[in-house]
């Protein structure tokens, strides 16, 4: 689910940043007002302004924290005073950008999951860079802050359980079809001179519906449950649309050359109908192609 949840992310970045800075912005003081005393009591209003924060500390304009961890987590609340961060990257960037900045997703130290950080740089009355707050929040929290429709959302978490069902039963009918393929040797033994050809077609049909459910369910369950998904070239594509087609495709591809031979050896004046399914597959190729095609340039635009 990583993969779904940075997409997201990178998808309202902008949002995040307007929304954090805006909030420390309202909740820190200014001008002569500023000063190593006053930070604590700024560091606790920005503890109730967003309580879905993880940690809370100030740095000054090298780098080196200069007060204590505000944290909700015991075990990080209160150290760290004097550390160098002057490595981070949201501390070169707020300095380069001279902005409020948010960074991207990092493991956090303190929550063993993904984080990221809002700093917010505040400066004298020359220009001169005097400390930098930095709220720290984790991941699948601003993405609820921001994004409530997100995939940790309760409706992003029932969709996930509608389609892994979706996904069994679909697999249970594709095992279903590769039973039923197979049996149909059984009844012949191991005497094969006795296996008719219309038999030979039905299983390959059959099987090859088996594979494409199968391959079905694989994009189904990887895309809409799992959160990943491929990139084609420079952009990404619905791989549940990608992959229904293309069984489809490969399914009356196998289907249509069952028929020509079928037809061939028993009616050759049915042969018309297996072209018109070739045409058929045919026009969905050229669907396809189509669709990549546009799925494509809308990527890159």
């Amino acid at each position: 689910m990583l993969t779904q949840e940075i997409k997201e992310y990178r998808a309202i970045k902008e949002k995040a940043r307007t929304y954090l800075c805006y909030i420390i912005s309202s909740n820190i003081s200014y001008g002569s007002n500023i000063n190593e005393e006053s930070l604590p009591e700024s560091m606790e209003m920005l503890k109730k302004a967003i309580p879905k924060s993880e940690v809370i500390y100030v740095l000054d304009k090298n780098g080196i924290q200069i007060t204590d961890n505000i944290s909700q987590f015991s075990n990080q609340n209160g150290i760290n005073k004097g550390k160098n961060r002057s490595n981070r990257s949201y501390y070169y960037t707020t300095k380069a950008q001279h902005r409020c900045e948010i960074s991207d997703p990092y493991p956090s130290i303190a929550s063993k999951h993904l984080i990221v950080t809002a700093s917010f740089p505040i400066y004298d009355v020359d220009d001169n860079l005097l400390y930098i707050i930095c709220v720290e929040i984790s991941l699948k929290n601003i993405l609820r802050i921001i994004h409530p429709s997100s995939v940790d959302s309760v409706f992003g978490s029932g969709s996930k359980v509608v389609y892994s069902i979706f996904s069994l039963a679909l697999f249970f009918v594709a095992m279903l079809l590769f039973v039923k393929g197979i049996t149909s040797f059984v009844g012949y033994g191991i005497d094969f001179h006795k296996v008719e050809i219309n038999d030979m077609f039905k299983s390959t049909i059959l099987l090859t519906l088996s594979l494409a459910i199968v391959d079905l369910v694989k994009a189904i369950f990887e895309e809409e449950v799992l959160g990943k998904e491929k990139k084609h070239g420079d952009g990404d594509t619905h791989q549940t649309m990608v992959r229904f087609l293309g069984s489809i495709i490969i399914a009356l591809s196998i289907e249509a050359l069952m028929l020509v031979f079928k037809f061939a050896l028993n009616d050759p004046s049915q042969l018309l109908y297996a072209v018109y399914i070739m045409f058929g597959v045919t026009a969905l190729l050229v669907g396809l192609s189509y669709y990549l095609k546009v799925s494509h340039d809308s990527c890159k635009r």
